[in-house]
Order: structure tokens, then C-alpha cells, then sequence
């Protein structure tokens, strides 16, 4: 593909800014553009969407646009990525991948592109069947422990939003990441918006896509197995047993379980495998109406709709009090609280939108920073998983507290600040439902004292965020894994046991779907290292014309 590149013309890069009303008017853009390189409209022939972004900070709304540029003649044509993976040889050495998510799934695909055959054990059921086991747990607060929106194919994000923004790209290639999503159907729109997201209805139908591309080069996915010890020899990894009896054997073992294998710790720690606490966070789900929302970021009138142009509104707020951070997490206009619990002891909650984002509500985490010293309670009878046993402990109590089933504790905001009881509760996304309860007297003081000042400095920073019409509901518990499973710099492996790739945000190295896909690749690329494996050009996304991403475009300035 590099000779075929190298004979094409690099198109033109043309940054423009339109107010929100001209920027889906094809003139406008064009006579912008031209201005820009100081040429008539006429030689304008062809514009190409690269990137999107809205700047509502202002009560001027603008749009922030990057064009390809056709000056005097058409683009070449538009690539359409499609997946073509090697196929792994009858001799090709196996990686075990433990944890079908995304660290998983993006491990397995970049493994078959250097020679390796992937095999991933995965405890819960493949999208397609995980979505009737969603069906108990939102009808009738009933858990199915093993399949759930935390386990299954795809992970957590399969049905709990599939958001792509990330601030990791000092991680590794996240335009890969992106395009390797389009070509198993995501909407091409993520290669373009600054906030890409694909939705909790699509999501599902791309991981399964991934799975097939696995399976056809001749890699392994096999659902219902769970992973019940390690096999380990001389402090190096031999393989893994499940629970069904069955042994894995392979020196490489990719360890990509997500957050809330909690089992998995457990189990590591019984075999005295070294574990490290870490930093998380816990707090509630906020829920306002999305159009009060859109009316604080887009500055229009309470009761204005807000215009076709623009999208459900979101927002970041994060601040620091008595040094523990307070902040928002997982933001979700236009959509819904999910129950996200494992176990039928508890109630945890999360939150997704579909790829329209048209839920009447908005909803985000906020959550306080827990830091080691904080679970200090836990330790003596947890050790080192004392953070897993204080989450555990609101996870209960939030059960404890709501009204069966994963009926969940409420509190309107402007209560929970008052400190004082909720008559009502106002309309919540939350299917299974929620019930008046004392959140602020639920929570840990150090933790209450915290997100009530934090909240007022935000209300402040947002006129209109503290109201009536806002419900807050526990607990968000799993922002991220109160664990890290430590690992070489450079090997990637773990720092006692060889061959064993602790990855994603499980082991306490990522934070979404990006970054988790990320090191997936890292951990690929780190086992194939080890086993002599050379590492190969990720010329696997096949177009029918040569990718843009292959031809460096010029940026006219």
C-alpha cells in the first residue's frame, strides 16, 4: 500500500469556524473554505468532513469544522474499511486471553496479526444472548451473576453507553482503535466527531462482528468458561484451570477481566500473587431532565428547545476538596441509569445512552476519590482487597436501603444538601425504580461532606444544576478497580510471575473502551515480543481505495 500512496496527491487539510446556524449549509463551508486559501468558490469543487466539533461556551454557538479540500478536481474516493485478518497457521503458538471486553477482543485481533493464535475465555454469554439476561435484573431485580451489563461479550461498555472519547493518546494509535470499530460497522461518524460515541444499541452488533473476525482467522472465543486458578510453576504462568475442570495451557496468558471480577483478585490473592491497592472512587447518579441541561450549556430559556443542529447537552465538572477530588464520570445525555449490580446482594448503578441520545434524561456519576488510607477499616480482615470490601459494603447497603430487588436509594439534590428527608422523588430513567431514602446518611461522612461542597461549588459554576427536578441515586461503585495487579514497564508482565500480562482496566491500567483496547494491543505486541515474534505493520483494515490514514494530509494554516 506504501507504493500506491506515495503517487498520490496529499489532499489539503482546511480548519473553518461557523456559527451553529451556516455550519450545515454546504455554500457557507464552501466560501469559508476558499477565504481560507485565499480562492474563488468556483475552484472549490469537493469538501470531505475529517473532524466536527461544537464550541458552546459562548452564547454565540459555533462549530468547529476540518475539511479535506478537492481544489480544481474531486477527492480520491472515500475508503470503506473492511476487516481482513491473517489466518493463524496449524504451528502458530496460543495466548491465552482471559476476558472478552475490550482489552480482550483488541488483544485477540492485533495477536492474529503477528502470528499468534488467540484463545479468549470469557465467564459470561455472547451479546446476543447477554441481552435476554439483562431482561431479570430490570423486571425483577434478579442478578444473573455471570451474564449482566458487567459480564459477557464486549464487557461493561457492550450495554452500558460505548462512549470513545479518550485523553489517552500518548497510549498508543487511537486512530486504529477507531477504524477497526468502523470496519466491523460502527458509524463512520466516530472517525469524524471530537466526542465519538457509538451507543449501548449498536455496540453490541460491532463486538459481535470482532468476534466473528477472531473466529474466521482462526482464533477461539468460548463463552460460558469461567477461570477458577492460575497454574503456576516456578513463578512462571502455565495456564489457567475453570471451573468446569478444564485446563488452558499456554506460557502467555493475557489477564483482560475488567473491574468487577472481583473473584478473580481473590483468587490471585490466594495464590499470593502480588496485588497493589489503587485509588478509585464512589459516589451516586445525578439525574436532571436533558432539557434543563441543554439549557444551561447552549444558554437558552428554560422551556426552548434546544436546536436540530446541536446534541443532547453534556457536561465535565471536577474540583478538589480536603484532597480528594470530587468530579463527574461517564456523563450520559439523553440517557438512561442502568442497575449494573453481580451479585444478588446489592445494588450498584451506571449509565448508558443509545447512539440517538434522545432519553428525556441526563445522567452522571459523582463520585469522590478514594484513596488507600481511606479503606483502612477493611484492611485487617482484607488485606490488600480492602477497597473491593468497602465498595461492597455501600453496595449492600444501597440494597439494604432500597425497596427489593434492585429498587434503588433516592434523594432529591436540594434534600441531600438540606440533609434532610425526600417526600417524593421526581421521575427517574432508572427502570427498576427508586425509593426516598437518607443518601447523605447512607454514604460515609467523609465522603457526604465532600460531594455536598463539591456539589455547591458546581451548582455555582452551573446556575440551574442544583434543583427540584434532581434526583441523585446510589451508588456508583465501580468507576474503576480498586486494585492494580502490578507489571514490568517494559515486559508488560507481571512483576513476579513471567508470562502472566496483567491489562486493562481490571489490572489497573485503563479507563474506558479506548484506553482498554489500547493496552490490549500493548499486552498482544509485549507476549508476542517474548516468544520471538517480530512485530508486523497493522495492514489488516482492507479499503477499497487506500485509506486517508495512509496519505499524510497538509494542513493549510
Amino acid at each position: 500500500m506504501s507504493d500506491a500512496s506515495s503517487n498520490l496527491i496529499e489532499p489539503t487539510l482546511v480548519d473553518i469556524i461557523l456559527p451553529l446556524e451556516q455550519s450545515e449549509d454546504a455554500l457557507a463551508q464552501k466560501a469559508a473554505v476558499a477565504t481560507k486559501l485565499n480562492k474563488k468558490i468556483s475552484q472549490i469543487v469537493e469538501l470531505r468532513l475529517s473532524k466536527h466539533s461544537i464550541d458552546a461556551r459562548q452564547r454565540t454557538i459555533k462549530v468547529q469544522l476540518r475539511f479535506e479540500v478537492g481544489i480544481c478536481e474531486s477527492l480520491a474516493p472515500e475508503p470503506e474499511l473492511h476487516p481482513k485478518y491473517p489466518t493463524a497457521s496449524s504451528e502458530a503458538k496460543n495466548v491465552i486471553i482471559v476476558g472478552c471486553g475490550p482489552a480482550g477482543m483488541f488483544a485477540a485481533l492485533r495477536c492474529l496479526e503477528l502470528g499468534l493464535k488467540p484463545i479468549i475465555l470469557e465467564r459470561g454469554k455472547d451479546a446476543s444472548a447477554r441481552r435476554f439476561d439483562l431482561g431479570p435484573i430490570l423486571k425483577e431485580g434478579r442478578v444473573i451473576e455471570d451474564s449482566n451489563y458487567c459480564f459477557g461479550e464486549g464487557g461493561a461498555g457492550t450495554f452500558s453507553d460505548g462512549k470513545l472519547y479518550t485523553r489517552a493518546t500518548k497510549r498508543g494509535p487511537v486512530r486504529t482503535i477507531y477504524e477497526t470499530l468502523v470496519a466491523h460497522g460502527a458509524p463512520g461518524r466516530i472517525l469524524i466527531d471530537a466526542h465519538p460515541h457509538i451507543g449501548s444499541n449498536l455496540l453490541p452488533k460491532v463486538v459481535m462482528a470482532m468476534r466473528e473476525s477472531i473466529l474466521s482467522a482462526g482464533g477461539e472465543v468460548i463463552f460460558g468458561t469461567k477461570v477458577e486458578s492460575f497454574i503456576i510453576h516456578e513463578r512462571k504462568i502455565a495456564g489457567v484451570r475453570t471451573t468446569d475442570g478444564r485446563e488452558f495451557l499456554s506460557g502467555q496468558v493475557i489477564l483482560a477481566t475488567g473491574h468487577s471480577a472481583r473473584d478473580i483478585y481473590e483468587q490471585l490473592h490466594a495464590q499470593k500473587v502480588q496485588l497493589e491497592q489503587k485509588p478509585f472512587a464512589v459516589g451516586v447518579r445525578i439525574e436532571h431532565p436533558q432539557a434543563q441541561i441543554d439549557s444551561l450549556q447552549y444558554h437558552t430559556p428554560q422551556g426552548q428547545k434546544r436546536s436540530e443542529l446541536l446534541p443532547a447537552a453534556s457536561y465535565r465538572l471536577a474540583t478538589k476538596i480536603d484532597n480528594r477530588g470530587v468530579h463527574s464520570f461517564c456523563m450520559c445525555p439523553g440517557g438512561f441509569i442502568v442497575p449494573a449490580a453481580t451479585e444478588n446482594d446489592e445494588v450498584v448503578v451506571n449509565g448508558m445512552s443509545l447512539a440517538r441520545r434522545d432519553s428525556p434524561f441526563a445522567n452522571s456519576g459523582m463520585v469522590v476519590t478514594v484513596e488507600p488510607e481511606d479503606t483502612a477499616p477493611f484492611v485487617s480482615e482484607h488485606s490488600v482487597l480492602a477497597g473491593i470490601a468497602f465498595q461492597k459494603s455501600l453496595e449492600r447497603a444501597a440494597k439494604q436501603h432500597g425497596g427489593g430487588g434492585q429498587v434503588a436509594p433516592g434523594q432529591r439534590v436540594t434534600d441531600f444538601l438540606a440533609g434532610k428527608d425526600s417526600a417524593d422523588l421526581p421521575k427517574t430513567s432508572y427502570f427498576p425504580g427508586i425509593i426516598p431514602s437518607r443518601i447523605d446518611q447512607i454514604l460515609p461522612e467523609w465522603v457526604t461532606s465532600r460531594l455536598r461542597r463539591g456539589l455547591d461549588t458546581f451548582g455555582k459554576q452551573m446556575r440551574g444544576y442544583i434543583s427540584e427536578e434532581c434526583n441523585l441515586i446510589g451508588f456508583e461503585t465501580r468507576t474503576s478497580s480498586p486494585v492494580r495487579i502490578p507489571r514490568d514497564e517494559c515486559t508488560l508482565q507481571h512483576t513476579e510471575i513471567s508470562g502472566l500480562y496483567p491489562c486493562g482496566e481490571g489490572a489497573g491500567f485503563a479507563g474506558g473502551i479506548v484506553s482498554a483496547a489500547l493496552d490490549g494491543m500493548r499486552c498482544a505486541e509485549a507476549a508476542a515480543g517474548s516468544m520471538g515474534y517480530t512485530s508486523q505493520d497493522r495492514g489488516t483494515l482492507e479499503s477499497k481505495t487506500t485509506p486517508s490514514s495512509q496519505v499524510k494530509p497538509q494542513l493549510s494554516t
